[in-house]
C-alpha cells in the first residue's frame, strides 16, 4: 500500500457510516474471542525509540542512521508476539500544522527541532510497514493521536478489544474496560499497561476525566502551561468534590486560598488547554477497523528493506513473531521421505542417483585443523533423502560414501562447502565435486546482506521454514539431545532437501545477475584453496608472543600512570562518564559530538580534540588505548595456538559486500602493517618445521592501477607504463615542476588525494585530511582533473551508469546493487555514490588476488611442490617455502598475480623471502 493514505474525499463515507459499517462487520461471531485491535503512535514511538537507541551504534553502510528504525520495530515485535493483535494499523502526525496550532500557535512550540539523524527514519519505519502490510493512517491537519481516538472509539462500539501504544499522555482519556494504553516508561523497550485502575491510581481521577486534570496542570511538553501552584493532587481534589471541570468553572469565585485565586487568574487557559487536549474521535478516515486485520507479509519486500537496513538478528525475532494469519505464505514442507537402508545399501542408492546433482547436509564441527562430522544427510531433489549417523555407521557403506564424496565427478550442492569441508576431513571423508553453494550463491546474489544461514534462505526462496534440529557443520553447540534419532535425521533429511531445491532456485538468480561464471570459476575453486590454507594454519612463536603481551601490558600501566599524573588523580579511564567529567568539566576542552550521555568519547572524537589541543592527557588516554588494543591482539592471537603449535585462521567469502575476504578467529586483517608494534606482532608469525622461509607477495599500487585501466586516462597509464613512482609522476604534471623536484608534502598530497578520490573524496574531505583550507583543496583537485580528464569522466560516468542500471560491476563482473542511488534521502544517496565509486575498484581488486591464488594453487599442485599457500591478506600473499624451492615458487607467485587480469597497465609485484612474516616484507 502506498505510505500515506490522503484525505478522504467527499464521496467517503462519514463517520457515523463508517462506525455503522465496522460494527457490523468486525464484531466476532457469538462465543467467539473478541478481535483485538493494535494501534501504535507511530511519530511517537519512533521518536522514543531514536533517543533510547544511541545513534552512534546504528546506521548502514552507506551512513544512514538506523537507530529510531530498529527500536520502532523491536517494539513492534515484542507487542506483536506479546499481545497477539488480530488487527493493527500505525497512525503517523502529518506535520506541524494542525487545527491546534492554528488555534493556539504557541502550541508544541517549545519543542527542540528534529534531530538530523532522526530526519529519513520515519520513511524507513513505512518501508517496514508497508513490507508486513500494516495500514499507516493520516490525517492533514490533525495528530496521529486524533487518527487513533477515532478508531478506537469505532472498534469498541464494533465489540473489538484495543491497544493503543502511544508515548503521548492525552492517550489516558482513551482508556475504559475496552482501551488499554501501552505507555513507555523506559525507551520504547518497557511498557506499562494503563487501564481504568492505573490510571486512576497514578492522578487520582478516572481516565473520562484526565483530559480535565490536564487541562489544569497544563502539558510542559505540548507548551500548554498550567495553573500556578496546582498540582495534579489539587486538580484531582477539585475534580472530586465538583465532577468535572465544568463544575469547577462554575464554583471558581468560591474556590478559596491561593489556588482559588490562581484558578481564576488563569481560567481563560485552562479552558483552551481543555480544548486543545481533547482528541477527536468522528474524523472522517479512510479506512475502519474492520480493514485493518493483520494480513500476510511481503517476506521477499521485508528481506529487501532488512537487507538495506542491514539488519539480521531483528529480521529472525520479527519472523519468529509472525501472527498466524501472516504465517499463511509460508509452509511448513512436507516431510521428506528418508529411505531406510539396509547395511551396505548406500552404494546401491548412490548409483542409482548417479549424474544427479545432490544436496549435502554435514552435522559436525568445523574447526579448522581439527574439524569433525558426525551425521550427513544426502537428498535427491527433495524427493527422497538417506540421513547418515558417521559414528555407527556400516564400513560397506563408509566406504561407498567415502567413493562418493571424493569423486569430482559426482555432483553435489551444499551450503557452506568450506565448512563442511573441514567437518568431513576430520573424519577422513575428503570432499569434492562440489558444484553449487548456496551459502555463497546468496551471497553473490545480495552482497548487502548480513546474514545467509539456511533456515532464512528457505523461507525467503521456498517460503518454507525449516525445522529446529541438531546443529549442522558450522553450528555452535552441541547435539540437540532432545531429539530422537528419528527427528534428528529427518531434520537432516530436511536441511539437504532445501539446498537441493536452492541450488536450482539461486541458479537462477545468479543468472539473472550475471554471476553464474562467478561462482563456478571463481568463488568455488576458491573454497577448496581457503579451506586447506586455513587447515595448514601459520607457526607462531608463543614464548615471543607471551614476551609481547608482557611488553604492551606494560606499557597499559605506564601509559595509565602517565594520564593520571597529568590530571592529578585516578579515574577509570575505560568509562566514557568519568572522562566527560576530566576533559569537559575539569580540562575545559572543547565539546565533542553531543550524545544522549553527554559527549562522545570515541576513538575518531578523541583523536580530532588531541589534534585541535595537543592535550597530554589526551595524548597518554589514546597510547593508553592503543595498547590495550595491542595486548588484545596479542592475547587473542595466543588463545587461537592450537595443539599443532600453529594459528588456524577462518576466510571468510560472504562478508565484505566488494568481493574482498575477510579473516576471523584470530583477525589477522586487523595488525597494522605501517606500525613499530605492527612490525612487532608480525615477528611472531613464522617459518615452520620442515620449511625453509616463508615468502610474501603482494601487489603494488593495485587500486591505482586498476583505476588507470577503467577509466583509460593516457595520463595515469602513461606514468605506470614509464616505471616511475607514481606520485611523485603525478604531482610533477599537477604542480608543474620536474619530477625530482617533487616535494615529500608535494607527494603526501597527490598519494591522499589520489587514493582518495577512488572512495569519493570531496574537497572537504581532503582539506580535513591534509589540514589545508578547502580552496586549496579545491584548487588542487581541480588542478588534478585538468590533466588526468580521464578519471574525471569515468568518476562521474560510473555513478551515472550505477544510478541506470541499479548497480556497480567489477572487471569481472561482480555486481554490488545500490538501490540507495535513487534515495529521496542525500546522506544515503551521496553514501551510495561514493560506493559505487569504490566498489568496482576494491572489487576488482578482490577478485584479481583471488584469480592469483587459483593460479598459484594450481601450479604448486601441478609441479608436485611442497610449498604452500598460508595466507591472504588484502593483496598480498603469505607462502611457506620448502626447502629447494624458493625460486621456482617466486617465479610461479610472479606469474600468476601478474597475469591475473589484462590491463591496460602492469600488474607490478613485490616479493620479499624471511624467517618471520615480518623479516618476508618488502
Amino acid at each position: 500500500m502506498a505510505d500515506r493514505l490522503a484525505p478522504v474525499s467527499d464521496v467517503q463515507p462519514t463517520a457515523d457510516q463508517t462506525t455503522a459499517l465496522d460494527t457490523a462487520s468486525a464484531a466476532p461471531p457469538s462465543g467467539a474471542a473478541p478481535a483485538r485491535l493494535l494501534l501504535i503512535d507511530g511519530h511517537s514511538m519512533a521518536y522514543r525509540a531514536y533517543f533510547a537507541l544511541p545513534v552512534e551504534n546504528f546506521s548502514t553502510s552507506t551512513g544512514q542512521p538506523t537507530n529510531a528504525v530498529y527500536g520502532f520495530t523491536s517494539m513492534l515485535t515484542k507487542i506483536l508476539a506479546d499481545e497477539q493483535p488480530t488487527h493493527l494499523a500505525v497512525a503517523f502526525d502529518m506535520g506541524r500544522t494542525t487545527f491546534r496550532t492554528e488555534r493556539y500557535p504557541e502550541y508544541k512550540g517549545t519543542r527542540d527541532e528534529t534531530p538530523q539523524p532522526f530526519r529519513g527514519q520515519v520513511p524507513l519505519i513505512r518501508e517496514v510497514l508497508e513490507t508486513m502490510r500494516v495500514p499507516v493512517i493520516e490525517r492533514e491537519n490533525y495528530e496521529a493521536d486524533d487518527v487513533l481516538a477515532t478508531l478506537a472509539t469505532q472498534a469498541r462500539a464494533a465489540g473489538m478489544q484495543v491497544l493503543v501504544c502511544s508515548g503521548d499522555r492525552d492517550a489516558f482519556q482513551l482508556v475504559n474496560d475496552d482501551v488499554t494504553v501501552l505507555y513507555p516508561i523506559r525507551g520504547v523497550s518497557e511498557l506499562t499497561r494503563m487501564t481504568p485502575d492505573a490510571v486512576r491510581a497514578k492522578y487520582g481521577v478516572g481516565p473520562e476525566r484526565y483530559s480535565d486534570l490536564a487541562a489544569l496542570v497544563g502539558e510542559t511538553s505540548d507548551n500548554l502551561p498550567g495553573i500556578p501552584g496546582v498540582g495534579p493532587k489539587t486538580a484531582a481534589k477539585w475534580i472530586t468534590a465538583y465532577g468535572d471541570l465544568d463544575g469547577i468553572i462554575a464554583a471558581a469565585p468560591d474556590i478559596k486560598g491561593k489556588a482559588g485565586e490562581s484558578l481564576r487568574a488563569h481560567l481563560d487557559q485552562v479552558v483552551l488547554n481543555r480544548e486543545l487536549n481533547h482528541l477527536l474521535t468522528d474524523l472522517e478516515l479512510p479506512l475502519g477497523p474492520a480493514d485493518l486485520a493483520v494480513q500476510p507479509w511481503d517476506r521477499e519486500a521485508m528481506h529487501r528493506v532488512f537487507d538495506s537496513l542491514q539488519f539480521t538478528a531483528l529480521r529472525e525475532r520479527l519472523f519468529a513473531a509472525m501472527p498466524g494469519e501472516a504465517a499463511a505464505p509460508v509452509e511448513a514442507g512436507e516431510p521428506v521421505d528418508v529411505a531406510e537402508l539396509a547395511p551396505g545399501g548406500l552404494g546401491g542408492w548412490l548409483a542409482a542417483r548417479a549424474g544427479r546433482t545432490l544436496g549435502i547436509d554435514v552435522r559436525g564441527a568445523i574447526r579448522p585443523g581439527s574439524g569433525d562430522a558426525w551425521g550427513l544427510a544426502i537428498a535427491d531433489d527433495g524427493a527422497a533423502a538417506v540421513s547418515l549417523d558417521l559414528t555407527t555407521i556400516d564400513p560397506r557403506d563408509e566406504a561407498a560414501l567415502a567413493a562418493w564424496l571424493a569423486d569430482a565427478s559426482a555432483p553435489k550442492a551444499v551450503h557452506g562447502a568450506k565448512s563442511a569441508w573441514h567437518a568431513l576431513t576430520g573424519r577422513g571423508l575428503p570432499i569434492a565435486g562440489v558444484v553449487f553453494d548456496t551459502e555463497v550463491a546468496a551471497y553473490l546474489c545480495h552482497p548487502d546482506q548480513r546474514s545467509y544461514d539456511l533456515p532464512s534462505l528457505s523461507v525467503r526462496y521456498l517460503h518454507r521454514e525449516l525445522t529446529s534440529g541438531a546443529p549442522a557443520a558450522g553450528s555452535q553447540g552441541a547435539l540437540d539431545l532432545s531429539l530422537d534419532g528419528s527427528d534428528e535425521h529427518q531434520h537432516a533429511a530436511a536441511r539437504a532437501a532445501a539446498v537441493g531445491e536452492l541450488s536450482g532456485v539461486l541458479a537462477d538468480a545468479l543468472a539473472d545477475r550475471g554471476a553464474t561464471d562467478l561462482l563456478a570459476r571463481l568463488e568455488l575453486p576458491l573454497e577448496d584453496v581457503l579451506a586447506a590454507m586455513e587447515h595448514r594454519g601459520v607457526a607462531a612463536d608463543v614464548d615471543y608472543l607471551r614476551e609481547l603481551e608482557k611488553l604492551f601490558d606494560a606499557q597499559v600501566q605506564t601509559a595509565a600512570t602517565e594520564a593520571y599524573d597529568v590530571i592529578g588523580r585516578e579515574v577509570n579511564l575505560g568509562s566514557p562518564k568519568q572522562l566527560q567529567e576530566v576533559l569537559f568539566d575539569q580540562l575545559g576542552m572543547p565539546k565533542t559530538k553531543k550524545i544522549k550521555t553527554g559527549y562522545t568519547t570515541d576513538a575518531a572524537s578523541l583523536a580530532d580534540l588531541y589534534a585541535r589541543t595537543q592535550h597530554p592527557f589526551l595524548a597518554h588516554l589514546l597510547a593508553h588505548r592503543d595498547a590495550i588494543r595491542l595486548r588484545q591482539t596479542v592475547e587473542g592471537l595466543l588463545r587461537s595456538v592450537a595443539d599443532d603449535g600453529r594459528i588456524h585462521t577462518t576466510f571468510q567469502q560472504t562478508i565484505a559486500a566488494t568481493g574482498r575476504l575477510s579473516s576471523t578467529d584470530p583477525n589477522l586483517q586487523n595488525i597494522p602493517i605501517r606500525t613499530e608494534a605492527g612490525r612487532q606482532i608480525r615477528r611472531a608469525f613464522v617459518v615452520g618445521e620442515g620449511y625453509e622461509t616463508l615468502l610474501t607477495a603482494d601487489y603494488s599500487q593495485i587500486e591505482m592501477r586498476i583505476m588507470a585501466h577503467l577509466s583509460g586516462d593516457e595520463g595515469l597509464i602513461d606514468a605506470f607504463r614509464s616505471g616511475e613512482d607514481l606520485h611523485n609522476y603525478v604531482g610533477s604534471r599537477v604542480f608543474s615542476v620536474p619530477t625530482d623536484q617533487v616535494t615529500p608534502a608535494m607527494r603526501s598530497k597527490i598519494k591522499a588525494m589520489s587514493y582518495g578520490l577512488a572512495y569519493g573524496l570531496s574537497s572537504f574531505g581532503l582539506s580535513k585530511q591534509l589540514s589545508i583550507e578547502v580552496g586549496e583543496a579545491t584548487r588542487l583537485m581541480d588542478d588534478y582533473f585538468s590533466r588526468f580528464g580521464g578519471v574525471r569522466a569515468y568518476l562521474t560516468g560510473v555513478v551515472d551508469e550505477a544510478r541506470a542500471t541499479g548497480y556497480t560491476a567489477t572487471i569481472m563482473g561482480r555486481r554490488r546493487y545500490l538501490p540507495d542511488l535513487t534515495s529521496d534521502n542525500r546522506q544515503r544517496r551521496e553514501m551510495a555514490e561514493r560506493m559505487a565509486l569504490n566498489a568496482p575498484i576494491q572489487g576488482s581488486a578482490a577478485d584479481l588476488i583471488k584469480v592469483a591464488m587459483l593460479g598459484v594453487e594450481r601450479e604448486l599442485t601441478a609441479r608436485g611442490l611442497r610449498s604452500r599457500l598460508l595466507l591472504q591478506v588484502h593483496d598480498e600473499l603469505v607462502l611457506e617455502v620448502a626447502p629447494g624451492e624458493r625460486e621456482e615458487v617466486e617465479a610461479i607467485v610472479r606469474a600468476q598475480m601478474g597475469s591475473a587480469a589484462a590491463l591496460d597497465v602492469p600488474l607490478d609485484v613485490s616479493v620479499g623471502v624471511g624467517a618471520s612474516w615480518h623479516e618476508a616484507g618488502h
